[in-house]
């Protein structure tokens, strides 16, 4: 029997081989050389953000489990594309991956945002545990992926990755005593209906990528933004540009980071490698939490000792006028939109059975923590 012995002959017969299954056009695939699949996802964070570190991780974590067999190169926000470009990227192959948020595609479909970052709970009370809880164990997760292969129709496979939040209301140039005092200011909100939802509210809200907001508000552009929380807001320079810090925000009370695959790279994938990828996905929703909770404590304490900014708790008028405001606009977008109403449906449903427990569990947290000798 006939065996080739030449690798490389191998390598380049294989890609003839392709070539010919393609009707004799070569197709983009990921780069494959001596059995190691590389592959690029492009971020919607710069390289200075903890959400960029924990990409690195993930990848890191993917490349060790498959022994080298699988590397991935995380990008920096803009190193091929814009930010709110990249879920074209990824369905068209400009890039094999890419990682933001769902609700970056709210302009493609509302209902993008139920699954990143329902406001203020989806209306429904869960947090952001509890939503996590709803992808994974209360059908959330099927309603995720036909987002988007049905709704949005796009070649791309979905993957949740990092759990963050909740939000705060964000940072401020001159001190808010009320929702009033926010109507006057320009806000950058995150896209979609949370801006839509911040706009019935009577505010001036504004969508921009992360990157960009603080030169914006170096320009006089915007009086106060948001963006995820004091470890990542620091990083990008947050604090020296704004000195007043709201801590407690509904716009995203829960936030999900996730990675897109191109699909057609993803099937070329091995079935050992897809599984790598998923686990070490589970790994790093593990990871994003305990980073959480350590780094942004370390943070909110050296804004506020170093860098003398002043922490403030959110004015309480506004959180009655958000959860309106949100009823309001989830419920008209139910109204027109079938598959926002489906996956609306299905986290009230969840929530209707998890609320009740998980909200007497985190009453006993709270009150444990504001008993503690360390409550301020």
């Amino acid at each position: 029997m006939n065996r080739l012995k030449n690798p490389t002959r191998r390598l380049a017969l294989g890609a003839g081989a392709a070539a010919l299954a393609s009707g004799g056009t070569l197709v983009a695939a990921p780069a494959i050389a001596q059995g190691v699949t590389r592959l690029k996802i492009q971020t919607a964070v710069p390289s200075s953000s903890i959400y960029f570190d924990l990409n690195r991780r993930f990848a890191d974590r993917i490349d060790k489990m498959s022994n080298g067999r699988l590397k991935i190169e995380m990008l920096p926000d803009g190193a091929v594309v814009a930010a709110f470009e990249i879920v074209d990227a990824v369905d068209k192959g400009v890039v094999d991956g890419g990682y933001a948020w769902t609700h970056y595609w709210s302009g493609k479909n509302t209902a993008a945002g139920l699954f990143s970052n329902p406001a203020a709970g989806g209306g429904t009370g869960m947090d952001q545990i509890s939503h996590v809880a709803w992808l994974f164990q209360g059908g959330g997760y099927a309603l995720y992926k036909k987002f988007f292969s049905d709704a949005l129709k796009l070649n791309i496979e979905p993957i949740m990755v990092q759990p963050m939040g909740p939000d705060p209301l964000g940072w401020f140039k001159t001190p808010i005593n009320s929702l009033d005092d926010m109507k006057k200011l320009k806000y950058r909100s995150p896209p979609g209906l949370v801006g839509e939802i911040f706009k019935e509210m009577g505010i001036n809200a504004v969508a921009m990528p992360g990157g960009e907001i603080v030169p914006a508000a170096q320009r006089g552009v915007l009086d106060a933004a948001e963006w995820i929380g004091p470890a990542d807001d620091m990083a990008l320079g947050f604090h020296n540009v704004f000195k007043h810090y709201y801590l407690q925000g509904l716009h995203q009370s829960t936030d999900v980071g996730e990675v897109l695959f191109n699909k057609t790279a993803w099937n070329k994938l091995s079935a050992d490698l897809k599984a790598i990828v998923e686990a070490a996905a589970m790994a790093t929703m593990t990871e994003t939490y305990t980073y959480n909770v350590f780094r942004n404590a370390q943070a909110l304490e050296k804004i506020k000792t170093e860098h003398k900014v002043a922490v403030h708790d959110t004015p309480k008028d506004i959180f009655p006028a958000f959860i309106k405001a949100t009823n309001l606009i989830y419920d008209r977008e139910a109204s027109k939109n079938p598959f926002f109403k489906e996956a609306l449906e299905s986290q009230r449903t969840f929530a209707k059975l998890v609320v009740p427990y998980w909200n007497k569990i985190n009453g006993l947290y709270y009150q444990l923590g504001m008993d503690s000798p360390n409550a301020k």
